[in-house]
């Protein structure tokens, strides 16, 4: 086992056995206690390492596209069902749940922050690199908790409980201003390369500041901050599109930022979140919807689908488009992790037919294959393959998008080269871009963005920033279109008829702040909706 599989799990149980050392103090055993911490260069470590084990698992992480048009969260009794139909309330526990996680990152970095310089005999450099690896943290924390909620507290150091009851919200402009002087400042002090994989280093600190910058709509930042990791020369795209989200690329320099798993010791359960219902019933919760498989341009002509001349066959959806579809989506005819042949078709007699009266069978006629490894069949909730927050693709996107949205003098063949360099894998090798147009570039830039970072907990911020909720999200669930077995040359779509979105652009480009939060703290005022 890889010593950086263990970062996280060193601090409760090396820390807590550090309580007990006197039997006869009487600091309580059910908290690690100030008075018995912080005495040693390597309390500090522990206790940054704990900052990391309170990253989220692949339920949260591959939760979030269901919350879009392009995935669809099939468990309807769900909380989450009501978020991704946009029918929730303020007492939502989705709502409230990812509120408390970001602010539980808060709190453990701020923690660490106010602490670590009691810590008397460190290595200067050490210490340094703690403290910005914590801010660093603390920063993608609040990247999201603005995105999901806009305006929102900023809390940088321990609250008293009295505090914590009369906090007031920070308005999101100010809070994207601390975010950019935080990530700023800790990305001189992190090294371009960690010894301990999964830590924070310089690239994963410019790759976020990028990322927000992006999202506040603040482009030369944006470009400025993509362009300097460019810059660092560490990081370049896989050749290998279908690796990177398996064992096989888990070192793999696209890699910025990922969460570390360990099968037996630190493990998830994706592949059962995302299983066929024919090899694991009641597992599969979520799968892909039609606006995602539609998005895959024909890769010989390098067009949508929707254009006639692209060479789309309605009768053979699936021949020759962007292979990213093949190794993001399972479709009829892919082989399955034990070897069986993937048939949803109504009537298929196998245990994925669309028909089938059980709420784990894919409505939509597909599952999905990203992060599904064959490695992982015979124990589905023991994966051990790390899920990425930040990869290299993601900062030429964004390098790409912000070019394009500063206008035509920003324009040029290092936006081709950035776009390019991702359509150019071995196995991907899409048509490369040759327009310069602005309008066009941008529509482009939008579904590369769509296809390429598919199920990375992306497409929701970007429908929010680009504003095209009313457009994306209301209506039905639609899937495959196949021929009617009945009724030769007839296409059928299929679909959940009666599971209706809504999206109301006056309430629905935010979250509601939590029920809970309001009942707490007077001081709070709820969004626009609410």
């Amino acid at each position: 086992m890889k010593a950086y599989k263990i970062i996280y799990f060193s601090f409760m149980v090396l820390l807590f056995a550090s309580c007990n050392e006197d039997l006869l103090n009487t600091i309580p055993k059910d908290r690690l206690a100030s008075e018995l911490f912080w005495q040693t260069e390597q309390d500090a470590i522990y206790a940054s390492n704990g900052i990391y084990a309170v990253l989220g698992d692949q339920g949260r992480y591959s939760s979030m596209d269901a919350y879009t048009d392009i995935a669809h969260f099939i468990l309807q009794w769900r909380a989450e069902s009501e978020v991704e139909k946009h029918t929730f309330s303020s007492s939502n526990n989705i709502i409230a749940s990812e509120w408390s996680y970001y602010y539980n990152i808060i709190q453990a970095s701020s923690s660490f922050l106010e602490n670590v310089d009691q810590v008397k005999e460190m290595n200067d450099v050490l210490r340094k690199r703690l403290k910005a690896e914590a801010k660093t943290l603390r920063a993608f924390a609040y990247i999201n908790l603005v995105m999901l909620y806009g305006d929102v507290p900023l809390v940088t150091k321990s609250l008293t409980v009295a505090e914590a009851k009369s906090i007031s919200q920070t308005s999101a402009s100010s809070i994207w201003d601390f975010i950019a002087e935080e990530l700023t400042s800790a990305s001189a002090d992190l090294p371009t390369v960690q010894e301990e994989k999964g830590r924070v280093t310089k690239g994963i600190a410019l790759g976020l500041k990028a990322r927000a910058m992006l999202y506040a709509g603040r482009y030369q930042d944006a470009k400025t901050a993509a362009k300097s990791v460019m810059d660092l020369g560490i990081y370049q795209i896989h050749d290998s599109y279908a690796e990177l989200f398996d064992y096989a690329g888990e070192e793999s320099s696209e890699i910025i930022f990922a969460r570390q798993y360990a099968q037996n010791l630190n493990a998830h359960s994706i592949f059962r979140f995302f299983t066929a219902n024919s090899l694991y019933t009641q597992s599969c919760q979520v799968v892909p919807t039609k606006p995602l498989v539609d998005a895959y341009l024909m890769k010989s002509t390098g067009l949508p689908i929707e254009d006639p001349a692209s060479g789309f066959d309605p009768y053979n959806p699936y021949i020759d488009r962007d292979p990213r579809l093949y190794y993001t989506v399972y479709i009829n005819g892919d082989v399955l992790a034990n070897g069986e042949v993937l048939n949803s078709l109504p009537g298929s007699g196998t245990g994925d037919d669309i028909t089938i009266s059980a709420e784990n069978v894919t409505p939509t006629g597909w599952y999905f294959k990203k992060y599904v490894s064959n490695a992982d069949y015979n124990n589905p909730w023991n994966c051990g393959i790390n899920l990425i927050y930040l990869r290299y693709a993601e900062i030429l996107l964004t390098y790409a998008e912000a070019c394009v949205e500063l206008g035509e003098n920003e324009i040029n063949q290092s936006v081709l080269n950035a776009l390019n360099e991702i359509r150019n894998r071995t196995d991907v090798n899409m048509p490369n871009v040759t327009t310069l147009n602005q309008t066009e570039l941008r529509r482009i830039i939008r579904r590369e963005r769509l296809v390429e970072l598919a199920m990375e907990g992306h497409r929701l911020y970007d429908i929010r920033r680009w504003r095209i909720g009313e457009e994306v999200i209301p209506g039905t669930i639609k899937g495959m279109t196949y021929e009617d077995p009945q009724n030769p040359g007839t296409l059928v779509t299929a679909g959940l008829s009666g599971y209706v979105k809504e999206f109301k652009p006056d309430r629905h480009y935010l979250w509601p702040i939590p029920f809970r939060e309001l009942d707490l703290n007077k001081n709070l005022t709820q969004n626009t909706g609410f």
